[in-house]
């Protein structure tokens, strides 16, 4: 038995197979996915923006966690598992400072303070901590009646922001942490 082999007819091309979904992948590899990048990613810049100029704008409290930069540069450790947790930065040619409140526990106060450079100990009631004119700043009221707050104040060298810390300890098991961290130039 012999085989035969169809010969193109004269005229025609020889057949070549098409490859339409080949086209398809090379075209999304190409175009729609970096395509798609540039959207998101200019997406998800315009969204920092924002974020960053809400922040400048403020003139108050914050009730949210400050950045990781912002704790790292100003020395605020707040702990983790704090509850109602707000912040507030004030800048000017001389001094920037940082206002942060939050509800912990003991243990909770005790790790804030000794990360922040502090002795749990130094922590006394009726000793200084924040001041009036910082705490009218943000709206806190650190001489209401029926409560008892406890200072301290952490006077790093060198370049490194202070911290005054007033802690509420009238609820023993919630303590309100107030502080506040400030950098001269």
């Amino acid at each position: 038995m012999t085989a035969t082999v169809s010969l193109p007819q004269p005229g025609t091309p020889p057949h070549r197979p098409r490859h339409r979904w080949l086209a398809a992948v090379v075209v999304v590899l190409l175009i729609a996915i970096p395509a798609g990048y540039l959207v998101l990613s200019a997406y998800q810049s315009r969204d920092s923006g924002k974020d960053k100029q809400r922040a400048a704008a403020a003139t108050g409290l914050v009730w949210q966690w400050p950045s990781k930069l912002e704790s790292r540069v100003y020395e605020v450790p707040v702990p983790g598992g704090s509850t109602y947790v707000a912040h507030y930065e004030a800048n000017s040619w001389q001094r920037s400072t940082f206002y942060v409140q939050f509800r912990t526990s003991r243990q909770g106060l005790e790790r804030f303070l000794e990360e922040a450079g502090g002795d749990p100990r130094a922590l006394r009631e009726g000793a200084p901590g924040v001041t009036a004119r910082q705490a009218r700043t943000v709206g806190w009221d650190l001489d209401a009646p029926g409560r008892r707050y406890a200072g301290i104040r952490v006077e790093r060298p060198g370049e490194r922001p202070d911290l005054a810390v007033t802690v509420d300890v009238t609820g023993e098991d919630r303590l309100r942490v107030y502080a506040v961290s400030t950098v001269e130039f």
